[in-house]
């Protein structure tokens, strides 16, 4: 599995070059240009878009008080469409924009919470206390009235 991500991490730039070859050499160097600026614009209004929505929902669900799974989901790979954006070529950018369209991330979804299995989940903070666990629970207090003459001032 990790030669499988280092691979993967080093054949990324090299498809991105040849992709970018390609392109250039098809429609010229200003229009691909144009069309990586114009990529990485419309991906930065659909991410403020998507985002801005997520918010609004995960807020929406701590509210009702319901677990915000799904929500949690869509906001990762929000970051992560956000991660591919900022990297420039056309594969990231396809990427990115693949994961800024709400089915897609269903369909992600879906597929994967199929393998999740939610052992124990609660909603609130419960502390478990051994027999050995003392706390000291006395406070000291120390008044002092402005009429009395402290010690050390004349």
């Amino acid at each position: 599995m990790a030669r499988l991500i280092a691979l993967s991490l080093l054949a990324l730039p090299l498809l991105e070059i040849a992709v970018f070859i390609i392109v250039g050499r098809a429609i010229g160097l200003f229009p691909t240009l144009a069309l990586v600026i114009l990529a990485a614009i419309a991906g930065a209004m659909l991410l403020r878009q998507q985002g801005l929505g997520v918010i609004s929902r995960l807020r929406n669900n701590v509210n009702a008080g319901t677990i915000p799974g799904r929500t949690m989901f869509d906001a990762m790979l929000i970051g992560v469409a956000a991660i591919l954006l900022v990297l420039p070529g056309f594969l990231s950018d396809i990427a990115a924009l693949a994961l800024l369209i709400p089915p897609v991330r269903g369909w992600l979804f879906a597929a994967l919470a199929g393998r999740v299995r939610v052992v124990e989940t609660t909603t609130s903070y419960r502390r478990y206390d051994g027999p050995d666990d003392v706390y000291d629970i006395e406070t000291k207090t120390i008044e002092h009235r402005d009429d009395e003459p402290r010690e050390g001032r004349h």
